[in-house]
């Protein structure tokens, strides 16, 4: 008996054993390449946005830039950044930090490790540190953004000779925007422990205590909020009859409290507020007497109101609307003044 004639094996073919190293070769450099594409990319948006500015009233700036985070990351650090728009709002911080994952480059997160300086239309600057103060942005190209700021341990000053801020410090501030359907907006605000000055209006109605703020509101027209200032976005947000529904406002300073669900406002042809906020009113006899003490009510006019609010009142809550009308502010039926003036 024969036995079949054996054929030998065949040598492994050596590109089967490289392959997966080439694969990954290929790979790290199409994403390094990525890499530095997007660093080209952003450093161009930001000298294309800064020379964009220059003549328009707007200051955009910094003076030194360094962008780091390879490979997945985008990380921007800032020197002494600066920017202020021409109505007189601003943003100034000794340094910025913001950082971007490569598979996800339109959310960026950003930190003010020394905090940050707010140019303000009046008052002048306001020095914000805080032993945390970080924000998250995204979908940029929505009206509104998606934006979250969020601060901790919060401490307020002015510079030498600059009126002082009505608060001194806060534990929390919290403040996020995002889009919503039908061209709305929406707009969240929270700030809680705050210890206001007690030379200050809310200083002398909380009377050594915290204060807080809770400001939850849609509106409408969203898309027309927009403009080369405040002032540019606010009127054309106006005349294109944009309307601010307030869903819940909370507002407390000591013992004192003043509580919103219902309300909506807008902005009159004169830059004042217009519209009408329902109040459930806490110790308003204390606010309205504050409110005299400080200059902010004629005397007369707090007495009136303080009799009304009494009136009114069942148990420890007084229950007044507060209306904006013809560039009036109307509590109940009393008039107290002219109306807050957005621009």
């Amino acid at each position: 008996m024969t036995l079949p004639e054996w054929t030998p094996l065949r040598k492994p073919r050596r590109l089967g054993l490289w392959a997966p190293f080439i694969l990954v070769l290929i790979g790290a450099v199409v994403w390094s390449m990525d890499w530095f594409w997007l660093r080209g990319e952003i450093e161009r948006r930001m000298e294309a946005a800064r020379t964009h500015v220059t003549g328009s009233g707007w200051t955009l700036d910094w003076r030194a830039r360094r962008i780091s985070g390879f490979p997945f990351r985008l990380d921007v650090d800032l020197d002494e950044p600066r920017a202020r728009e021409p109505s007189g709002w601003g943003l100034a911080a000794p340094r910025l930090k913001a950082e971007s994952f490569v598979f996800s480059p339109t959310h960026w997160i950003i930190v003010a490790p020394d905090g940050v300086t707010v140019g303000r239309r009046r008052g002048g600057p306001l020095i914000v540190t805080a032993k945390a103060l970080r924000a998250s942005v995204s979908d940029a190209a929505a009206s509104p953004p998606r934006i979250s700021v969020e601060g901790l341990g919060l401490t307020f000053n002015t510079p030498p000779g600059a009126p002082p801020y009505f608060l001194r410090s806060a534990a929390e501030f919290h403040l996020h925007t995002k889009a919503g359907p039908d061209d709305q907006g929406a707009i969240y605000i929270e700030l809680d422990g705050a210890a206001p000055r007690m030379e200050g209006l809310v200083g002398r109605i909380a009377n050594g205590r915290s204060a807080s703020l809770i400001a939850d509101a849609i509106y409408s027209k969203a898309h027309a909020f927009s403009g080369a200032s405040w002032e540019a976005s606010a009127r054309s947000w106006s005349a294109a009859g944009g309307v601010m529904t307030l869903r819940h406002l909370h507002v407390t300073a000591g013992s004192a409290e003043i509580d919103s669900r219902v309300g909506a406002l807008g902005i009159g042809k004169d830059g004042r507020v217009a519209g009408r906020v329902d109040l459930s009113l806490r110790q308003a006899p204390r606010t309205l007497d504050a409110m005299s003490a400080q200059g902010a009510l004629a005397p007369e006019t707090a007495r009136a109101a303080a009799t009304v609010a009494g009136a009114l009142q069942q148990g420890a809550i007084a229950r007044m609307p507060l209306s904006f009308q013809a560039g009036r502010t109307t509590l109940g039926p009393l008039s107290l003044g002219p109306a807050p003036r957005i621009y």
